[in-house]
């Protein structure tokens, strides 16, 4: 009985030592259908703050500046390294992202397309196809403004007169020479003003300027201004010249500037061409893609900004209205957010 014993311990030694020399059973290959670990798409927070962002505006005297600014706080909080330029708007801020002398700019989207593509203002010049968009930010309303004493009541009427275009080569010039010629207008037909449209309504305050173009977010404070103090009249763009421009150029869209937006009693039939943000097209897609992150956990600094702002800057307006291509990066941001 003892023999036995023995002999039945010593086996189930010879089991266990067996037992523990086994090597583990191989996990089983992942069958493919696992989610996938979570992909980081920002940056971190230290990554953040080693970064440097230069937001171009526009004149200080513009809504460019303020709305430009409050993007440079709302990324600021976020944890970046910013700042905010004064430039003079669009055409610089295309040169400045184009130079890599500043981060994002705030541009009018028709200009970006013809700087994008080559033709009309940027006729001659290699096409920037490197120019990215990262948003859409506000509408940009063309008001052509005029006091009651020249006679103008449409755009035909400007014919033989002097009128403010904006700088040379601005966006607002753009928007001037792009829509007369709409109508059958050119330069020859007029005496152009190249001057900012603040300078040009000063003139026209002065009786040395007969009409006035300004694109602006609603309502635009130098129009403002000379409504209260002046018998202003805002001009119509509308009729056969409207339908051209809108069929030539689809970034334009037809619009109303809605009665008491200034002395104005009635709506004003207009158009009007959206504002979006461009972004270097050598950023990171993680850089872009966390800004937006940034700007939106923000939001409410920018929208208390303007008026045009708090209506029209918000992540459920989406992208679809901006023609000029997405930075890779900003285009995962909207996908994400189902907006592509």
């Amino acid at each position: 009985m003892k023999k036995l014993l023995a002999l039945t311990l010593a086996f189930c030694m010879i089991f266990a030592l067996a037992a523990c020399g086994e090597k583990k059973e191989a996990e089983p290959a992942p069958s493919g259908n696992e989610p996938a670990p979570a992909e980081v798409k920002g940056l971190t927070a230290d990554e953040r703050k080693n970064e440097f962002i230069t937001v171009g505006t526009g004149p200080t005297s513009g809504i460019y500046f303020p709305i430009g600014g409050a993007f440079a706080t709302a990324l600021k909080d976020y944890g970046y390294q910013t700042s905010a330029e004064a430039t003079n708007a669009t055409g610089q801020n295309i040169t400045n992202i184009l130079a890599g002398d500043c981060e994002i700019a705030i541009a009018m989207q028709d200009v970006c397309m013809q700087a994008y593509t080559g033709t009309d203002a940027y006729a001659g010049k290699e096409p920037a196809t490197n120019l990215r968009a990262m948003m859409r930010l506000w509408p940009n309303y063309v008001q052509l403004v005029t006091t009651a004493n020249t006679g103008i009541k449409s755009v035909e009427d400007l014919r033989g007169k002097r009128v403010g275009v904006g700088a040379a080569n601005s966006g607002v010039e753009v928007n001037a020479r792009t829509i007369l010629a709409a109508y059958g207008i050119t330069y020859d037909d007029i005496t152009p003003d190249y001057l900012a449209y603040g300078e040009a309504i000063d003139n026209m305050k002065n009786g040395q300027c007969d009409a006035v173009f300004v694109t602006s977010g609603l309502p635009n404070a130098t129009v403002m201004e000379l409504g209260v103090s002046y018998d202003m009249v805002v001009i119509p763009i509308d009729g056969a010249g409207r339908d051209k421009l809108v069929s030539d150029y689809p970034f334009y869209a037809k619009a109303v500037i809605p009665a008491n937006t200034y002395n104005n009693k009635e709506d004003v039939e207009g158009v009007f061409v959206y504002n979006i943000m461009l972004v270097r097209e050598d950023l990171s897609d993680k850089m872009v893609y966390d800004m937006l992150e940034g700007i939106f956990a923000n939001i409410s600094t920018i929208k208390a900004s303007h008026n045009a702002a708090d209506k029209n800057i918000d992540i459920t307006f989406g992208v679809s209205d901006i023609q000029l291509p997405l930075h890779p990066g900003a285009e995962q941001f909207w996908k994400d957010n189902g907006y592509l």
